[in-house]
């Protein structure tokens, strides 16, 4: 038997008064942790559901998160977490996709409506059975979405305690929504062995303290927040310091509150520290308190590598790895020199090689394709054995990255995965935009690519010709956007253009465009 949720329940067994989770004045220990989960895991299996049976999660770090995360997989659930940012039509696909039979969604802010925006998307996803409302109020006793059930409520009568159901290593724990270059998102297939081994390999990373505390402001419906920090820190019976949304000041506030000795982020979020008006005394107790810095996501500028060394006095250290990678395929590891740019040497039990469009390999520096091999590789790809075939091939899969390497064996990323564009650490696939802005009924024709933005390193561009006689205006095709994508996908800037520069079987050419 091999079960994820060992990373709570052990955790609750050596350490039941530890806090678990610190949410504002929230401290919740282990041992409550645990006992929630298994109502949930009891509230699963009373609505019929059974093991291997998906479960959507949509909620930001909130203690919600891990209660729900571990209760589905003691049921033998696979989790599906949804970003918190997609819309109805976004949702919809992928509770219809991943075939999720329950739904687990946030209530939001005015803001950020998730609970109306989840409710939606349920109901417009036939197979999907059951629809839970995590309240932002837990005293709430009437439901804020109309037919939603309240998540405190369900939860009533449920027994505290539960025998959680056999899986082996092999079997799928949670399916992580990525996307390539062409096509809608898919879902890769993470097994309890992969999340399992990489949790325990990324442990291996840096030295341990009786009691770490880290600030959780990696989003946990991503796999870098989910493994290298829930995961992680469940794994070393450690406190999770919730931040729902990242906001540099408050990200200080608490660090130096809570003592915070580990701290992971995106190259963005660094770089928002570094311009934060921090006074002497937090940066001080920062500089005192923080043993830990990881970046991934994206290549972490020089500039603010050095800012963050002079600023807090400490060494970022970073890593790469992918939704389908579980996710860390190498690091820049404390025991070895670390070199500014690199993403480091391959970690425990996974290898890495540059290869060709033929899938051969490329000896010396390169460049060439990243391929992985290891404990983290994805079973595959949701109900999608083509795109699996096409992705893995004898166990080595294609990233998509190009990349060098040195004589040491570091490898430095050269290029992104062809099309994709990362803004603020988010995945921004341009053919998902571009099928959706040609539904406009003033669209002909769309591309999509990344241009430099100073702080969310790439911004979404979009170069569009208009039907003839139409008038739509950047403005106007913007708002629309806005309404169709996630707040981190909607093109900012769109240029009209009479004609797009293409090859002559009619490919458009964006290395051009960019």
């Amino acid at each position: 038997m091999l079960n994820l949720s060992v990373l709570l329940e052990d955790a609750a067994r050596e350490t039941p008064d530890r806090d678990a989770v610190v949410f504002g004045d929230l401290r919740l220990p282990y041992s409550f942790v645990d006992s929630v989960a298994n109502q949930v895991a009891n509230l699963l299996r009373s609505r019929g559901v059974r093991p291997g049976d998906k479960v959507a999660l949509s909620s930001p770090n909130l203690p919600y998160f891990p209660m729900v995360y571990f209760g589905a997989l003691k049921a033998g659930a696979v989790v599906v977490p949804l970003n918190v940012l997609l819309k109805p039509r976004e949702i919809a696909y992928h509770l219809a996709d991943s075939e999720a039979k329950a739904f687990f969604c946030f209530e939001g802010t005015p803001q950020l409506p998730l609970g109306e925006a989840g409710r939606a998307g349920f109901e417009q996803a036939e197979g999907c059975e059951h629809f839970f409302l995590l309240p932002a109020n837990p005293a709430a006793t009437e439901s804020p979405v109309e037919g939603a059930e309240l998540f405190w409520a369900a939860l009533a009568g449920q027994p505290g305690t539960f025998e959680t159901e056999r899986t082996e290593g092999t079997d799928t724990a949670v399916i992580i929504y990525t996307s390539g270059t062409t096509g809608q998102p898919k879902g890769a297939e993470l097994t309890h062995g992969n999340l399992l081994m990489n949790a325990m390999v990324d442990d291996t990373l840096f030295a341990r303290t009786l009691h770490d505390t880290s600030l959780v402001t990696l989003p946990l419906f991503h796999i870098f927040g989910q493994t290298c920090v829930m995961n992680v820190g469940f794994y070393r019976r450690g406190t999770l310091v919730m931040q729902p949304r990242f906001d540099a000041k408050e990200a200080v506030e608490l660090m130096v509150k809570e003592k915070v000795t580990i701290f992971a982020g995106v190259p963005t979020m660094y770089w928002a520290l570094l311009s934060d008006d921090t006074s002497a005394a937090d940066v001080a107790t920062i500089r005192e308190t923080l043993r830990v810095a990881v970046s991934g996501g994206a290549a972490l500028p020089m500039e603010v590598i050095k800012g963050v060394r002079d600023k807090f006095g400490m060494n970022v250290l970073e890593g790469y790895g992918l939704s389908e990678t579980s996710p860390v395929c190498s690091f820049n590891r404390p025991d070895r020199p670390t070199k500014p740019g690199s993403i480091g040497l391959p970690v425990w039990g996974v290898e890495m090689k540059l290869v060709n469009d033929e899938w051969k390999d490329v000896e010396g520096e390169g460049p060439g394709e990243i391929a992985v091999r290891g404990h983290n590789i994805m079973k595959g790809y949701y109900n999608r054995p083509e795109a699996t075939a096409e992705a893995i091939k004898d166990g080595w899969f294609r990233t998509g990255d190009v990349a060098r390497r040195d004589e040491e064996g570091y490898y430095y990323i050269i290029d992104r995965s062809k099309d994709m564009i990362i803004r603020g650490g988010y995945n921004v696939y341009p053919r998902e935009l571009e099928e959706v802005l040609m539904t406009h009924p003033d669209v002909s024709l769309a591309a999509v690519v990344g241009v430099p933005h100073p702080s969310h390193g790439e911004e979404v561009k979009a170069y569009v010709i208009r039907k003839p006689g139409a008038a739509v205006t950047e403005d106007e095709l913007i708002a629309w956007g806005k309404e169709q994508f996630a707040n981190y996908k909607y093109p900012r800037i769109v240029e009209f253009r009479d004609e797009l520069p293409m090859t002559a079987t009619g490919k458009i050419l964006k290395r051009e465009l960019r």
